[in-house]
């Protein structure tokens, strides 16, 4: 990463007040650089600038929203989805970060990395769109219910083949820089020529703390051997995330590669993603990027790997990107809880109240629950008793006669707390029921006593 950003006319979109607060914005970030570089300054000074960004990135985004609904603007609603991405994921994961870690020179490094990548691109792509400069890159990415399956679907796969504890930073991975990482694109192609690839980021203490761990290999780093179980077990991960996409039955692995940060961004660059996603475990952070199509039209930039050499291959790689050295730690995992309500409100704050200690999905209708659970079964389901067409006592039926779900343990969440409503769902014999009405820590408190009576109980 650059020390500094440099502003250049290409930035400009000819509206004044979007133009003048992304000269702002490039500035805070360059103090902010500036900061970090100069040990003399205390963390109180980056904790205040970074609170500055945060502050006039928000004021931002609002004014730009006033003018794009001014103007009608086609692409808004798309627009607004990535500002929302950025605000309320993004943001919020790198500032727990950074209080987590005492703002240590990793977190800040993570910040400023995701923060002057997503601006730079924001900027030339989607920014420019507005104008008819340039043409946004996120317009084919997975409807929102089918991208939250997919993150639903990693977060547990995670949880499952590493034991990490995964919580999404973004849902449009633009490929800002994180840190050093290895990235390893696998390619697939189908009997009817559709051509597919997909890139998955890990960061190097990731691979350490996880395959490294797990293999007792001894090494503070990367080396030939954690790469090459790594891919090997990619291949399993993507091959999970597959079986639950019926129509990927027919594809086949065409080729490996090792890719540098240079050429992942080239291939990130290339197409525009379905689903590009970018994931803190608590021990490095991860990303999981699909593309299509048109794969072999030219040929690709990286490290191919052929089984007869893949050792030396893997070796030149390491030695061509000069992979650092990272240090080994403990992983354990979240309970995952599913929140299923037709409401946006209830959704959110289920999402600010239990968030933090629990891994947090949300779906919005009982078939979008079903849907959820298919890629992932979750730990406990907080399920809205009143929602319109398939309303929570539909959703529980149609769970407890599928085998692979009737064990979910479920609590009804209702607002309604008369005597026949009560009696009702006491009837349905769910885990338990939860007041809406109640205060947040109570409701809190309720799903902590849960699990831990639970455990007691294993």
């Amino acid at each position: 990463m650059a020390n500094q950003l440099v502003w250049q006319d290409r930035f400009n979109i000819g509206v004044e007040i979007v133009d003048n607060e992304h000269k702002k914005l490039f500035g805070i970030l360059n103090r902010l650089f500036m900061y970090k570089s100069e040990e003399s300054k205390s963390q109180w000074v980056c904790q205040e600038g970074i609170k500055y960004f945060k502050d006039h990135a928000m004021k931002h985004f609002t004014e730009e929203e006033q003018y794009m609904a001014s103007i009608d603007y086609a692409g808004f609603e798309t627009h607004r989805r990535l500002h929302d991405n950025f605000r309320q994921k993004t943001l919020p994961a790198l500032e727990k970060e950074l209080a987590q870690s005492s703002f240590s020179p990793e977190a800040i490094d993570h910040f400023l990395g995701v923060c002057a990548g997503w601006l730079l691109g924001h900027t030339l792509t989607e920014d420019r769109a507005i104008t008819g400069k340039a043409v946004s890159k996120w317009g084919e990415l997975l409807p929102e219910e089918q991208q939250a399956a997919m993150r639903n679907m990693i977060i547990q796969l995670l949880s499952d083949m590493f034991q990490l504890k995964a919580n999404v930073v973004s849902d449009c991975y633009g490929g800002e820089k994180f840190g050093k990482a290895v990235y390893y694109r696998l390619a697939y192609a189908g009997k009817k020529g559709e051509r597919w690839e997909i890139i998955l980021g890990f960061e190097e203490k990731l691979l350490l703390n996880t395959i490294g761990g797990m293999m007792n290999i001894d090494s503070e780093e990367i080396n030939v051997m954690v790469i090459n179980i790594a891919r090997y077990m990619a291949q399993q991960f993507v091959h999970r995330i597959s079986e639950q996409y019926p129509a990927s039955a027919d594809y086949e692995m065409k080729d490996e590669k090792l890719l540098s940060y240079e050429q992942f961004r080239k291939n990130l660059d290339r197409e525009n993603p379905q689903s590009s996603l970018l994931f803190d475990t608590g021990e490095g952070y991860f990303a999981y990027c699909v593309i299509a199509p048109h794969l072999f039209e030219s040929e690709s930039e990286g490290t191919t790997i052929k089984a007869e050499t893949a050792m030396s291959e893997i070796k030149n790689y390491l030695d061509d990107n000069e992979v650092g050295s990272v240090k080994k730690g403990d992983v354990s995992r979240k309970k995952k809880i599913l929140v299923v309500d037709d409401s946006e409100v209830v959704r959110r704050a289920m999402l600010d109240l239990l968030g933090q200690d629990y891994a947090v999905e949300v779906a919005k209708s009982g078939i979008s629950a079903i849907k959820c659970m298919t890629l992932g079964l979750p730990d406990l389901i907080l399920l809205d008793y009143e929602m319109p067409i398939c309303n929570g006592s539909v959703v529980l039926e149609m769970m407890r006669s599928d085998e692979d779900f009737a064990d979910i343990p479920v609590y009804f969440l209702t607002a309604n707390v008369s005597k026949e409503t009560v009696h009702k769902i006491i009837s349905l014999k769910p885990a338990g029921y939860l007041v809406k009405t109640l205060k947040p820590e109570e409701i809190k408190k309720n799903i902590d006593d849960y699990f831990k009576k639970k455990e007691a109980k294993a």
